[in-house]
């Protein structure tokens, strides 16, 4: 449905730690950097970018956003919960567990990486 995800960093060597570590915990590889200095994660068919603002302003975290990224199995969910944590991510929410609705039932674990962006683990059940 989209092409990428792109999330604005006020240290971009901070967040290369943060999401070197994450993707690693999940089976992808460390970021690619550009010329411009932006990170990009490609994995599972889709683009995951870090990059100071263009606009010379501070990043912020989008009230309300949260971007999920797919997971194969709970345990892969908690690795990369515990490589974020690890690296420098804070753990938020509830613990990573399962939530049930009257839809469906997911597997979720929440973490803000060092600029405050809003992640989420997801396994659907």
């Amino acid at each position: 449905m989209y092409s990428h995800m792109m999330v604005g960093s006020n240290d971009i060597e901070r967040s290369k730690k943060f999401y070197d570590a994450t993707f690693a915990a999940i089976g992808g590889n460390p970021a690619i950097q550009d010329d411009k200095g932006r990170l990009i994660y490609m994995y599972n068919g889709g683009l995951f970018l870090v990059t100071k603002p263009i606009d010379g302003q501070p990043a912020t975290p989008g009230n309300g956003m949260t971007i999920g990224i797919a997971m194969e199995t709970t345990e892969q969910a908690d690795a990369w919960h515990a490589a974020g944590v690890a690296a420098g991510g804070t753990a938020i929410e509830d613990p990573p567990g399962v939530r049930d609705s009257a839809t469906m039932t997911l597997y979720l674990a929440y973490l803000r990486d060092p600029d405050g962006n809003k992640l989420c683990a997801l396994k659907r059940m």
